[in-house]
């Protein structure tokens, strides 16, 4: 176990008139910091630390934790950091199956949950709860906006993920705006590294283009592979295929591909301009959008405490709810069901010199909300 007390240094995040409750707060951080997916959870973590660190809020201290992409890890992880690290909050999780085994269990012991990535279905509509608040997306948000997206240059597309709950969203994301025909709709396993089966699929299926969400080391496994097939059908998907945490991975053969996200490292407005620069400063790397919704869940914690206590949990969970801060996304409101209202821009995967990353070239959606919040009772 990793204890990580906030530093003193004031910088480039929040800016608070100072907290209105100086008190202990304990914030138990659940993340994936080995295995393929190590590179999502790094980026997490690092983020959500350096806005502590650039708070200057003293008084938070950070417990975290590596699930290894394992879900029955995780539910150990938090029942420890619930029950003996006796934490005020919780965050962390990257990956949906884990959100799904551990979310339920630590809402219902009254302890609130603010999710950095993870955003399945399941948790968004009728199994909403008054302690989870989703401060990066639903799952299906990006699929949709390429799945819109795609309308205008596609009409035979090819789709894949894996096959967990953060993939079969995604599908349905896509498939939900998206007015073409399928050439075909495969699941993978989690965790692949070999997909010359499913590129066979591809090769012959008479598609025009290929839409997959495989996040992490799925991703560049795939991506690989494909280029070096020599298929040729141009391939899209969500950030999570085409971020900073994957691209010096993919290499060129990701370059010109379009890929959906609600922020971008040229996104054009203060908070996110400070944000690429300190946490380049600090980590010597480009953020990702993994990166970016860690730092405005940390921010969103700091805002709230400026308000109220968190151990008055009406009046936090309201504090929270008002999400009153500087979002790197601009601007940001919560929806009925504590998930985000936000843009989703298509971006193309481009150079910067020696260094691939992202620009954004259209927008698909202005202030999107969820196909689930009207299932949520409120």
């Amino acid at each position: 176990m990793k204890r990580i007390l906030a530093a003193s240094l004031f910088g480039l995040s929040l800016a608070t008139s100072g907290l209105a409750y100086a008190e202990p707060v304990k914030i138990g951080v659940i993340t994936t910091l080995s295995g393929g997916g190590a590179g999502l959870g790094i980026d997490a973590r690092d983020a959500f630390q350096l806005a502590i660190k650039q708070s200057g809020n003293k008084d938070i201290e950070l417990v975290v934790e590596d699930d290894a992409q394992k879900p029955e890890l995780a539910v150990q992880i938090a029942e420890k950091m619930i029950q003996g690290d006796k934490v005020d909050l919780m965050t962390g999780i990257i990956w949906s199956n884990l959100a799904m085994a551990v979310v339920p269990n630590t809402v219902a012991q009254d302890v609130i949950y603010l999710s950095v990535n993870a955003g399945p279905s399941a948790l968004a509509g009728a199994n909403c709860n008054a302690n989870y608040f989703n401060v990066a997306y639903q799952n299906d948000n990006f699929h949709e906006g390429m799945g819109e997206y795609a309308n205008k240059d596609y009409k035979n597309t090819f789709i894949l993920a894996p096959n967990y709950p953060a993939g079969k969203d995604a599908l349905t994301g896509f498939k939900r705006y998206y007015k073409g025909a399928l050439s075909g709709e495969v699941y993978t396993q989690v965790g692949q590294t070999d997909y010359a089966a499913e590129i066979a699929q591809i090769r012959a299926s008479g598609a025009d283009s290929v839409y997959f969400f495989l996040p992490g080391g799925m991703g560049i496994a795939f991506m690989k592979q494909y280029a070096q097939s020599g298929v040729g059908i141009p391939v899209m998907g969500p950030a999570f295929s085409f971020d900073q945490d994957v691209l010096p991975a993919v290499g060129d053969a990701a370059l010109g591909v379009k890929n959906s996200a609600s922020w971008s490292p040229d996104l054009d407005n203060e908070a996110s301009k400070a944000f690429v620069q300190a946490f380049k400063a600090e980590y010597n790397r480009l953020p990702s959008v993994y990166a970016a919704q860690s730092w405005d869940t940390a921010n969103l914690i700091l805002s709230a405490l400026s308000k109220a206590s968190v151990k008055d949990k009406d009046a936090f969970r309201a504090a929270l709810k008002a999400a009153d801060f500087k979002s790197v996304r601009g601007d940001f409101t919560f929806n009925t069901n504590q998930h985000p209202i936000q843009n989703i821009y298509v971006r193309e995967v481009v150079k910067d010199g020696d260094v691939l990353t992202n620009k954004i070239v259209a927008t698909a959606f202005e202030k999107h909300k969820d196909a689930y919040a009207e299932q949520c009772g409120l």
